[in-house]
């Protein structure tokens, strides 16, 4: 029997606070086993990451990221996602990869926020308009859903475009004043140098960072990472790997321990935001294990009809 292909057709049984869920329920199993590869020919990527979770199944996902690829009319980011049965080891799902990458990339940042942010949190800024952007925009109003949005893009077209597909959302030309107003600060760019400045923060906000993914690429400054408690998804998939944590420890300004916890302190109750004062950030690396998750999440969904 040839494995089930999920698609994008999937997302009318699938909601973002389902998949927090799942999400927090797949780090109550036993940790993840996982594993990363990359190889790089100049700007482009290819990033294979494989997990495996006792009781939950295994899954290998490649991704591949050619940033040249719009000049051509082509998509920046490709790859396929392969589900396999916990038991036997067998083919589950062969899933869309961008379906699996727009659930899992929003919706552990959104779910990260409903830890981390002020409850009372009323205006979200996003820093970039494309893809990922707006599936924050989605998956964030499920858990804010009073919140008004905002965005800022490096193009002021591209932000103006994102505001038409994304009723209710303002334009900002300033993206320092942008930072200062929102309570939620999300950032999903291709920035190598940081866009995000320390000096523009202000206490109570919460700071989201997806963009950055190689070694050589920051969304945030020094002075952010020092102001703010840090909080990672997975410390395995990001403090080794990506510059936006391995850069400032290589150089001494801050070092491993001052990343205070990740989904598996989940349990102990160190994920959290101690005051309202407080600056709080979250660093989305986004590894295999949340694939899995979400991808197992999804082939439950569809099963369920």
């Amino acid at each position: 029997m040839s494995p089930e292909f999920i698609g994008g057709a999937a997302e009318k049984v699938l909601t973002w606070r389902g998949l927090g869920d799942a999400i927090e329920a797949g780090h109550r199993l036993p940790k993840a086993e996982i594993t990363d590869s990359f190889l790089y020919r100049g700007d482009d990527t290819m990033l294979s990451r494989a997990a495996w979770i006792d009781g939950l199944g295994l899954l290998v996902k490649t991704a591949t990221i050619f940033p040249g690829n719009p000049a051509q009319d082509r998509a920046t980011v490709g790859g396929s996602v392969s589900l396999f049965n916990d038991s036997h080891g067998g083919l589950d799902a062969i899933l869309d990869f961008h379906l699996v990458t727009k659930w899992k990339t929003a919706g552990d940042s959104a779910f990260a926020a409903s830890k981390l942010a002020r409850p009372d949190s009323r205006t979200i800024l996003i820093v970039g308009a494309g893809t990922v952007g707006r599936s924050l925009w989605s998956a964030y109003r499920a858990y804010f859903p009073d919140a008004q949005f905002a965005v800022w893009n490096r193009n002021p077209d591209g932000a103006a475009r994102f505001a038409e597909d994304c009723p209710g959302t303002t334009p900002m030309e300033d993206l320092s004043e942008a930072v200062g107003q929102a309570d939620i600060v999300t950032s999903a760019t291709m920035a190598s140098d940081p866009v995000i400045m320390g000096n523009w923060l202000r206490p109570g906000q919460h700071i989201d960072l997806i963009g950055a993914y190689r070694p050589d690429m920051r969304e945030a400054d020094d002075t952010t990472l020092k102001r703010a408690r840090i909080f990672v998804d997975s410390r395995e998939t990001t403090i080794a790997h990506i510059g936006e944590l391995k850069d400032p420890i290589a150089r001494g300004v801050i070092g491993p321990d001052d990343v205070i916890a990740d989904y598996y302190d989940l349990g102990v109750g160190s994920f959290t935001r101690r005051s309202d004062d407080e600056i709080t950030l979250f660093k989305n690396g986004g590894g295999a294990h949340l694939d899995l998750m979400t991808s197992a999440y999804i082939l439950r969904q569809v099963a369920s009809g």
